[in-house]
């Protein structure tokens, strides 16, 4: 009886020193209004697994060519975008069929890519990480990379336990916890709105317009209503190219998304540029032309656009001028 006692506490302890000795990450503060961060009960954000993600992400090693990172389309400095329409900076050199969008208040999104293709940050991992024109790895090599390298396999012991696998699904779930921090809501408008600061006139008169012509798909206080539309950026689309052009109908097969892309955050709109899911407009000014007189009329076309939004000129510089309020002076790193 004695012998299989211990054989039993001996597997009691062997199961409970699997277990990763985590520290939760802390709770963000968040302005008034801004809905608590959901929880993830599979994947829950703790330091360990951050600071391995945070390694992940900047490491050129998860490339075929060792030089191509996260971060080589997703900078910091730029609100986690790279300043280009479509990227040349992938393994192949060839240009992307999309623009790179933020990765700021991610941890809120409900679909991501510009079609809603990945269901939650940890199976978005495996696009670019797989692609051959972004980061182009095969799963089996980057296994063995991490198992070699010499600070990769403590710090993946320290987040996912003893029997971590060091494989390319921990590498999904800590860039997905990484990426959950990623948080702005430090923008002159988020103190305004705590009454810590204030705005101009021209500002306030800014928020006046965008709230009657830009705010039903632009909700406030994440400048996002996580849907999906064809703001007439285009009356046809090939379907070519696995129908990357086709917008959200490329996952739904219905025929009411043709054309339609996820709707952006307009937090640090100011440096996300250029804009639209294709990267096609230089300047805020290009896409208020559009909404004003470009929109190309089709069967699913967002309503809201049939007649377009025209600004006289001071209610566009107003316009403009609060769209800077939203630029985060802390941004996350």
């Amino acid at each position: 009886m004695r012998r299989v006692l211990t054989i039993f506490l001996v597997g009691v302890w062997a199961c409970q020193s699997s277990e990763p000795k985590t520290t939760p990450w802390p709770e963000p503060v968040l302005p008034e209004g801004v809905p608590a961060i959901p929880t993830v009960a599979r994947n829950p954000t703790t330091v360990e697994g951050v600071a391995l993600g945070r390694k992940l992400f900047f490491d050129g090693g998860l490339s075929a060519n060792g030089r191509v990172s996260c971060m080589t389309c997703h900078r910091p400095g730029m609100a986690f975008t790279d300043g280009r329409a479509l990227s040349r900076l992938g393994v192949s050199g060839n240009a992307l069929l999309r623009h790179a969008p933020p990765l700021l208040n991610m941890a809120w999104g409900e679909g991501f890519f510009w079609d809603g293709g990945a269901a939650d940050l940890e199976s978005q991992a495996y696009g670019p990480l797989q692609h051959p024109d972004e980061m182009g790895k095969d799963l089996e090599e980057l296994k063995r990379y991490l198992a070699q390298h010499p600070e990769y396999p403590p710090m993946f012991k320290a987040a996912f336990g003893d029997d971590a696998k060091i494989d390319d699904v921990e590498v999904a779930r800590a860039l997905a916890q990484y990426q959950r921090t990623l948080i702005s809501f430090h923008s002159r408008w988020d103190a305004w709105q705590a009454g810590e600061g204030s705005l101009s006139e021209l500002e306030l008169q800014g928020w006046e317009v965008f709230q009657a012509n830009c705010a039903s798909c632009h909700e406030p206080p994440l400048f996002t209503d996580h849907g999906y539309h064809n703001n007439g950026l285009d009356a046809s689309w090939p379907a070519g190219d696995e129908g990357i052009y086709q917008g959200r109908y490329r996952i739904t097969l219905d025929s009411a998304d043709m054309g339609a892309f996820k709707t952006p955050t307009l937090r640090n709109v100011t440096r996300t540029r250029p804009y639209m899911h294709d990267g096609r407009f230089k300047t805020i000014d290009e896409v208020l032309d559009h909404y004003s007189h470009g929109i190309q009329p089709s069967v699913t076309l967002a309503p809201a656009l049939e007649n377009g939004i025209s600004l006289n000129e001071e209610d566009r510089a107003a316009l403009i001028a609060f769209l800077r309020t939203l630029t985060d002076q802390e941004l996350p790193h």
